[in-house]
């Protein structure tokens, strides 16, 4: 008797999660390092005019989650579906449409670069000159950013996670390579800050550019008419607006924010915001990289109906987000000095307002570890409204009206304590949706994450190590389960024909996960395995074993695709 042990599931979490945490380490450590350096050099009053530019990476963020994002979930649904045409398009729609807004948003800042740095400084207006200073050398890289932001998606779900942490890792050495070039030496202040960014989104794109290279990438640019280029683009931008909306309600809560705490604090506010929203690129390095390898693992396995997986999937997920959010926030509850110590602040005006900011603001990173978490898990099964709705909360509604609320009587200590009280709220809320959900389903979803659950009576699971006399006797036990249905030797037939023919083409298989749905009309056998690419529907001439052509003959239909960088074969048999 062989039960599903996760492992091939478990194999494939940990080949995403390390190169994409390390992707997401590489660009918020040195995101993190960068406002170091800044302060080091230049000194810690400068992170306020960097502070007010935040709001401009939010919004060009918000572009590239949304397209490139969005598209790449789509698109491995696409080859979920055995659709190589519709995962093609929403790569070419994606990359094509987010270098053109990129060059647009570039010539736009360009121009009008005077206007947009008085409007941010609302309320500081004597940091309009650093604010255009630093915005107009920042600008110039929006398209690098956007084009390689969005590729790292596509080649992450084509299984290639390993290029995109490369690329994004020597482009962030780059960028602080060249914070101490252009401002240590060539003494050019903040505009040296901006154009060593610039720079190694540059160097980035280029480097990420080699997987057009590779020969085993399966994404191609297709041609489209205007007409099905249009339909794509509304396709992937509802897709991915609800987890990139976090990034627009942060463009606006960062705007609102920042003249707040200019009006009730002033620029000591501003220094202790950016230090506080600095402090969140550590925690988002496990958050991001955690909710990246998640997203398109779960939106695979949830239109396969592999409920089990998902559950997986997502309790793993949780499980890092939690421990790496809560080991933070003890860290800067406790000894929030270490910051103050980093980021070299000494004038005795911003020292107590960094201490107490920090300390409050720690509150609120386990709250947005689980709302950041569910927002991607609720795009990925495609609960698109749910996802919005969360992030508008989180994002925008809750700590906006709570900082304006609460400054009155509290002052400064009241922006603080709406960041923790917003993400509180918000997960009430989703605790009381799911509850109201998993009621009225009447046990069809179940849980805090909404998940179905797979019926034991009609779908069996099952792993087996790559050893032919496992093949055989699960193909026994299959037929054995299915006793009584016509269809049940065929069945068997098919699993035996299939896993012998996997075992017999690679030299090493870890694990094979089969998954039988007995279904009223027919039978579906879900094969999942990392060996080498194999599609069984196209005969191959150099294949030393006719399992494969036993396979055909009994089979109604064979479903073949390569995604997530697993051969996943559906083989369905008609019940007679």
């Amino acid at each position: 008797m062989y039960e599903r042990n996760y492992n091939l599931l478990r194999a494939k979490f940990s080949e995403f999660f390390l190169p994409t945490i390390f992707t997401s380490m590489a660009g918020n450590i040195c995101l993190f390092v960068d406002g170091l350096i800044v302060s080091f050099l230049i000194g810690a009053s400068n992170l306020a005019p960097i502070q007010i530019v935040a709001p401009v990476i939010t919004f060009v963020n918000l572009i590239y989650w949304m397209i490139g994002l969005g598209g790449s979930v789509l698109c491995s649904v696409a080859k979920a579906e055995f659709d190589e045409e519709g995962s093609n398009s929403y790569f070419s729609v994606s990359i094509i449409s987010l270098l053109s807004i990129g060059i647009l948003i570039a010539i736009f800042g360009l121009l009008f670069s005077g206007s947009i740095a008085q409007f941010l400084c609302a309320s500081q207006q004597s940091l309009i000159p650093e604010v255009t200073q630093y915005f107009s050398a920042l600008i110039i890289g929006m398209p690098f950013l956007c084009y390689m932001m969005s590729l790292s998606y596509f080649i992450r779900a084509d299984g290639i996670p390993t290029l995109p942490f490369r690329a994004i890792l020597v482009a962030n050495i780059v960028n602080i390579c060249c914070d101490f070039i252009y401002i240590h030496f060539f003494n050019i202040g903040l505009s040296g800050a901006a154009l060593a960014t610039t720079t190694g989104y540059i160097v980035g794109s280029i480097l990420i550019s080699y997987y057009f290279f590779k020969k085993e990438r399966t994404l191609e640019f297709v041609l489209l008419k205007l007409n099905a280029f249009l339909s794509y683009i509304k396709q992937i931008a509802k897709s991915g607006f609800s987890s990139s909306s976090t990034q627009l309600y942060l463009t606006l809560k960062l705007f609102i924010i920042n003249i707040l705490l200019g009006y009730v604090i002033g620029d000591s506010g501003l220094v202790a915001f950016s230090i506080c929203y600095n402090s969140l690129f550590i925690l988002y390095i496990f958050l991001i990289g955690t909710a990246q390898t998640m997203s398109p693992i779960v939106s695979v396995y949830f239109k396969e109906e592999d409920y089990s997986g998902v559950d997986y999937v997502i309790k793993r997920s949780l499980k890092i987000v939690l421990a790496a959010s809560l080991a933070l926030a003890l860290l800067f509850i406790i000894a929030p000095q270490t910051l103050l110590y980093l980021y070299s602040v000494k004038n005795p005006a911003h020292v107590p307002v960094v201490l107490n900011a920090l300390r409050i603001f720690a509150i609120s990173y386990v709250g947005t570890a689980i709302t950041f978490l569910y927002t991607f898990y609720a795009q990925a099964i495609q609960e698109n409204k749910l996802s919005t709705i969360i992030s508008l909360l989180e994002g925008f509604l809750l700590p906006i009206s709570l900082a304006l609320i609460l400054s009155y009587p509290l002052r400064g200590n009241g922006i603080w304590i709406s960041f923790a009280l917003a993400e509180l709220i918000t997960i009430l809320f989703i605790f009381a949706y799911s509850r109201y959900i998993n009621k009225k389903s009447d046990g069809v979803f179940s849980g805090f994450f909404i998940n179905k659950h797979n019926d034991e009576e009609h779908v069996f699971e099952h792993t087996i190590k790559g050893e032919i006399k496992e093949a055989v006797n699960l193909a026994q036990d299959v037929q054995n389960y299915l006793s009584g249905n016509k269809s049940a030797a065929l069945v068997g037939l098919a699993i035996e024909e299939m896993l012998v023919n996997i075992i017999n083409i690679n030299d090493d298989v870890d694990a094979i996960d089969v998954i039988v749905r007995d279904n009223e009309e027919n039978i579906l056998i879900s094969v999942k395995d990392t060996g080498i690419d194999f599609n069984p529907v196209i005969e191959n001439d150099n294949l030393e074993f006719d399992n494969i052509s036993v396979l055909n003959k009994i089979a109604h239909k064979i479903d073949y695709s390569r995604v997530l960088g697993l051969n996943s074969t559906v083989i369905t048999i008609k019940n007679e």
